[in-house]
């Protein structure tokens, strides 16, 4: 028997870059997650469900795996886990799929749901259009009473994580860690840490949803504390996460923050060698290529989001791939971003070859200027400032959203994939034409707003 069922308000493209992601009560509900449920149930017998803190993950595991088991999967529940248990754990437990109910770094009215294969890999765009067809028919196939899934609970998926991170790196002595979980799920890296013989001091270790020690956001104002702890102690380095453990970003010594294309390019150079390429979004710096041309490598650049990195990443000659905002991938371990598996690999580093201010301070740094315009209508805009810049200038590339190449710079306007935002960054070599170009570029933005 086939019924229809309504879903959530949310119509069109329920998927962003990082999964299906909004406001909870609006663009996310328990009548989305149940029909998500529903329709991941067609293709899957045993399917992984794990959550961050948010306090409204409870009530959307419990509407998702409704839909899974009333469809006839099976539900291994992982309960609060960070996203890259919950993407690893698919192939561990013979999963045909996961699903993490998280919004990763948005804030805590925020939820969604991101979907994971047995490689790790996100769900990529066809796998992802067939789950928004499903949605949009609301065509789904219930099981009689004697053929329901059924929801039973793994609590060693922590535990095999930190094995699998163990087995990954083999850590020089015993260095200083400060580990800013942020309140979420990010303990696994604790865990880990201490596994590798390191000394961890932990702040925000608490899973708390309403993220009440920083905003889950890992970013350089945000981590604030962190750095100040780390500079006021003799600890070697720091590191945090956000809600959900898919992102890593990390403190020297000395308290400063490092900047993520900085930190993807430690990372790049650490992982590729002559002849190999490192995937990243369209929105990195130039720094990236240059100190990979260094060794012979070079970037081959993607969509913004992890799913489409990883989606490079299976690439033989792709030896890693990263995101400035924090997102890390070792294609030999996982395809998912795995912000455990990052804190281990850089302390590994630092253990190794000395204090990351050295490490982090060979790579020059170019001027990148970023910001973010909030707006009501992003295909709108988007559409406008095609046009403009189309109409403008020569070296046009529109892989995502519109990038420009001046030759001695570049500058990038994109919709946010999660957000009702327009995202501009510029980047140049000098500080008087990365300002000038940045300029440019937001005002046309202002001007497609207008």
């Amino acid at each position: 028997m086939r019924v229809r069922a309504a879903v959530s308000d949310v119509s069109g493209e329920y998927f962003g870059t990082s999964g299906i992601r909004g406001r909870v009560g609006e663009a996310v509900d328990a009548s989305l997650a149940l029909s998500v449920g529903r329709a991941l149930a067609a293709d899957a017998d045993a399917v992984v469900v794990g959550r961050d803190a948010r306090t409204s993950g409870p009530m959307l595991v419990d509407a998702l795996s409704a839909g899974l088991t009333e469809c006839g999967a099976d539900v291994i529940d992982l309960g609060v886990a960070s996203t890259p248990t919950v993407a690893r754990s698919v192939a561990w437990r013979d999963a045909d799929a996961g699903v993490s109910v998280t919004a990763s770094h948005n804030p805590p009215e925020d939820n969604g749901l991101k979907l994971w294969q047995p490689s790790g890999q996100a769900f990529d765009g066809p796998m992802q259009d067939r789950i928004e067809e499903r949605l949009d028919a609301g065509s789904f196939d219930p099981k009689a009473w004697d053929e329901l899934g059924e929801r039973r609970a793994w609590a060693n998926a922590r535990r095999r994580h930190v094995e699998a991170i163990a087995d990954a790196v083999d850590v020089d002595g015993s260095p200083s860690v400060v580990v800013d979980v942020g309140n979420g799920a990010g303990g696994v890296s604790v865990d880990a840490l201490l596994a590798a013989g390191c000394e961890v001091e932990t702040l925000n270790a608490q899973p708390d949803g309403r993220f009440p020690g920083r905003p889950s956001e890992p970013t350089a104002e945000n981590c604030g504390t962190l750095a100040a702890t780390v500079a006021a102690t003799d600890a070697d380095l720091g590191i945090a996460h956000d809600g959900d453990a898919d992102r890593m970003m990390a403190v020297t010594g000395d308290g400063e923050f490092v900047p993520g294309d900085v930190l993807l390019a430690l990372f790049a150079r650490g992982a590729a060698s002559a002849g190999d390429r490192v995937a990243v979004p369209v929105d990195t710096s130039l720094l990236v290529a240059d100190a990979l041309d260094e060794v012979g490598a070079d970037v081959v650049r993607t969509r913004v989001g992890d799913v489409y990195v990883a989606e490079r990443a299976v690439a033989d000659d792709v030896a890693f791939g990263g995101e400035p905002s924090g997102a890390w991938i070792f294609p030999d371990a996982t395809l998912c971003p795995d912000g455990p598996l990052a804190a281990a690999k850089l302390v590994e580093r630092v253990a190794a070859d000395g204090p990351l201010a050295d490490l982090v301070g060979a790579f020059e740094r170019y001027p990148i200027r970023r910001a973010t315009v909030e707006v009501a209508e992003k295909r709108a805009v988007m559409d406008s400032v095609r046009e403009r810049v189309e109409s403008s200038f020569d070296d046009v590339d529109t892989l995502d959203g519109v990038r420009v190449d001046l030759g001695d710079a570049w500058f990038l306007v994109r919709a946010s994939g999660t957000e009702p935002k327009i995202r501009v960054t510029a980047e140049a070599r000098d500080e008087a034409r990365a300002d000038e170009v940045f300029e440019r570029a937001r005002s046309i933005v202002t001007e497609s707003v207008e």
